[in-house]
């Protein structure tokens, strides 16, 4: 029995010390990154910048691999039921939060199937209208609302987007109405509103500021508390709508259970390359905030949203089956 017994424990030192060296060996190979939206997008964008900036860190590139639909749901999924190999990664957002709530039933667990490792950017939505629309502020905009209950409408990225919860919380908070457009993306939302088949919409602020300054749209505010040095001649919503105030973020996660090296080298990596000073100044000068928290920090702000975006479905009364 001690000679089985001693065989038993070499074997096991044995596939420890394999399993060290491939883990240490992390990676040998391209890592995919999963973006749960469409191309051109902004958690598309993002995705893409910070796999600019982490794959040479790496030594390996990061290949984005977007699969949209179903509000984010099908690559939430897709991150979350990965291999826990470190070689499949993907960028989570607040709707991952939103649609815990918003949605009946999702295929994954928010609490059990992701490992949350950075939380890596923040971005306001602007509020925007046409280029040649008359409306010029927010208060003509709640002023032209209040004036034809339910006449006009907006987009928005789908059922419970970030996007559509700003828009509800616009209404409830300014007493208006308006008919809702899903579309599946920000840049249709965009694109929605310039051709007119819209009056307003709330995409992401860093999908808009080219349109903006070339006039194609116009946009009325800011969801974040405070102006955007992005446009810092436009108000923030809240200077008219007391409190308002709305905000996305985006960040890395992989499949549950990853290999403690894997998130140890990334837990490492993010917040030295995102705090570099010419990067956040760049990505500040495109509408979004760089926040490069570590995995403890995104996980503890991630439990906090899962409550805050509860009660903002509860308000908005939205549900999908």
């Amino acid at each position: 029995m001690k000679r089985r017994q001693m065989l038993t424990a070499l074997a096991g030192t044995a596939i420890l010390r394999e399993g060290w060296t491939q883990t240490s060996s992390w990676p040998n190979k391209p890592i995919k990154l999963v973006v749960p939206y469409i191309a051109g997008s902004a958690p598309d964008v993002l995705a893409r910048a910070l796999a600019d900036k982490l794959g040479p860190a790496l030594g390996q590139g990061l290949v984005v691999d977007n699969r949209p639909g179903a509000g984010g749901n099908i690559g939430f999924d897709a991150i979350a039921k990965a291999p826990s190999d470190g070689y499949t990664l993907g960028l989570v957002t607040s709707g991952l939060g939103i649609n815990a709530s918003l949605y009946r039933q999702v295929p994954f667990d928010v609490h059990k199937d992701f490992s949350f490792l950075n939380l890596a950017f923040d971005m306001p939505h602007a509020l925007i209208v046409a280029g040649d629309s008359p409306v010029r502020s927010v208060q003509e905009l709640v002023t032209l609302l209040k004036a034809a209950p339910g006449k006009y409408n907006y987009s928005s990225g789908g059922n419970g987007t970030g996007a559509h919860l700003a828009a509800e919380l616009f209404k409830a908070m300014t007493g208006v109405r308006a008919v809702h457009i899903p579309y599946r993306g920000a840049p249709e939302i965009v694109t929605s509103v310039i051709a007119g088949d819209v009056t307003f919409g709330f995409p992401t602020l860093a999908t808009v500021i080219p349109l903006a300054k070339s006039g194609k749209v116009r946009v009325l505010g800011v969801t974040s508390e405070k102006r955007s040095p992005a446009l810092p001649d436009v108000p923030a919503v809240g200077e008219s709508v007391n409190d308002y105030g709305v905000t996305s973020w985006f960040g890395l996660a992989g499949p549950a259970r990853l290999p403690v090296e894997v998130a140890r080298r990334l837990d490492q990596e993010l917040p030295r390359l995102l705090a570099d000073q010419a990067f956040r100044a760049s990505m500040q000068s495109k509408g979004t905030d760089v926040i490069g928290q570590g995995s403890q920090e995104f996980t503890a702000y991630f439990r906090k949203d899962l409550a805050r975006w509860r009660r903002a479905v509860d308000a908005s009364g939205a549900r999908v089956d």
